[in-house]
């Protein structure tokens, strides 16, 4: 403890991270309050009695805990930041099929700046259509009418506000990334989910018959984050020596480092490009009212704590795992690398033998991975039927843990680095935080 109390003074003594760490704050301030900002034309105090009386435990519940209950207040920011990880998933996987995606890829500063333009516009039609069904949702679902206020022109104004609200959310995520510390979209997405947890907490308590099984249930959520930081931090290290000269077989005066393979090399961004996938299907019901095929098309993707849903969420997870480790891990360029670099892997010939070997190490230690992250996926499934409220049931694995223990890990890895750099002790003496980048 008084380790991290000094590492959390020696923060404020660095002046660049200190103005970082507030200008992050400050940004995630005026995220919040936007949440409360309710959208022309809705009658707050009919929202407030239709929320009291509605169940959490459908996919609208589920979509509200990433947006920190705004989507629940109809706020003005109820879309989050959703739609541009949506854009953002349709991008990667254009750059893994089409050609002109690959070659701009290929182009370095100007090729990525022309994705994020893609990836920008992407998100503002993703958001329009997505801004459409919630606006059906307020004015013909099970709320009816009196919700809104003025519906001569409600459609349109909805969709013009939520857009511009995505849109100044991604800005807002820029700036933190650019300007503060951590990566900005990631942030918000987890002090959305972290502005649900003591409702959820309180709530937990106020149910449970007594405070033994309280208790219980607390030991085993611990036990599930430990279980993801442990996860998290895995990996398999490939020894890789650097000979200074090599006569037949013989090396003389080399260095041996280590080549870290991670066990999750994807972080969270699988179970993210999951869920954000999760959420077409019931965005997609909503145009159709009254359509019967539509609403048990619907019904599966609308109930995150059912046995289809639980399925289909597993077997999407597992494959964006392997699917976002492929991009991310490129073993051909690592052979590539040593090579160049004079490296070799111990009984492995350099090109070609040492990409297949990299590879099928990733392969093999990645199965575990995407299997962990399913697993953790579908866990809030299990606990709301073992009796643990809808609301805590979320934060009991799933999208939400995992990302705010990546999330953390990210952040304070980054805050760690900035410390070092100026010669300060980090967060930890020995073996130092490894962040994840989403």
């Amino acid at each position: 403890m008084a380790g991290l109390a000094e590492s959390i003074r020696n923060i404020w003594k660095i002046e660049e991270l200190r103005r970082r760490i507030i200008y992050t704050l400050g940004i995630l301030v005026i995220y919040r309050f936007g949440a409360f900002v309710t959208l022309p034309g809705v009658d707050a105090s009919v929202l407030a009695e239709v929320n009291a009386s509605a169940d959490p435990n459908n996919i609208f519940g589920f979509l509200d805990l990433f947006v920190g209950g705004a989507f629940s207040m109809a706020g003005i920011f109820a879309l989050g930041i959703m739609p541009y990880i949506t854009a953002s998933i349709i991008i990667q996987l254009l750059a893994a099929v089409v050609p002109s995606f690959q070659k701009l890829q290929r182009e370095g500063e100007e090729g990525r700046r022309k994705i994020t333009q893609l990836t920008r516009y992407g998100t503002i039609g993703i958001t329009a259509l997505q801004a459409i069904g919630f606006a059906i949702n307020l004015h013909y679902g099970a709320t009816g009418q009196a919700i809104v206020i003025g519906p001569t022109f409600f459609m349109i104004s909805t969709v013009i506000v939520l857009t511009a609200g995505t849109i100044f959310v991604m800005w807002l995520g820029e700036r933190i990334t650019e300007k503060g510390i951590g990566n900005g979209i990631s942030l918000i997405i987890m002090i959305g989910i972290i502005a649900r947890f003591p409702t959820a907490l309180y709530n937990e308590w106020d149910l449970t018959p007594n405070a033994f099984i309280f208790l219980i249930e607390l030991a085993c959520f611990v036990l599930v984050t430990a279980g993801v930081v442990l996860v998290t931090q895995g990996m398999r290290r490939i020894p890789v020596q650097y000979a200074k000269r090599v006569v037949g077989r013989k090396v003389y005066g080399g260095t041996t480092q280590y080549l870290p393979l991670r066990v999750n090399a994807a972080g969270v961004m699988p179970i993210i490009f999951a869920q954000s996938i999760m959420f077409v299907p019931g965005t997609i019901a909503q145009f159709f009212p009254d359509s019967g095929f539509m609403t048990r098309l619907g019904g599966w993707f609308l109930d995150p704590y059912g046995v289809g849903y639980s399925v289909i969420f597993f077997v999407i997870c597992v494959f964006f795992t392997y699917f976002y480790t492929a991009i991310a891990v490129n073993p051909k360029e690592m052979a590539d690398t040593m090579k160049r670099q004079g490296g070799f892997i111990p009984g492995i010939r350099p090109g070609k033998q040492t990409s297949e070997f990299i590879d099928n190490i990733l392969t093999r230690i990645t199965l575990p991975g995407a299997i962990f992250l399913g697993v953790v996926a579908i866990l809030p499934a299990f606990a709301s039927r073992l009796g643990i409220s809808p609301g805590f049931a979320m934060f009991f694995g799933g999208t939400s843990l995992l990302i705010l223990v990546g999330v953390t890990l990210d952040t304070l890895q980054q805050i760690e680095s900035h410390l070092l750099m100026r010669h300060y002790d980090g967060f930890m003496k020995s073996g130092r935080v490894r962040g994840r980048r989403m």
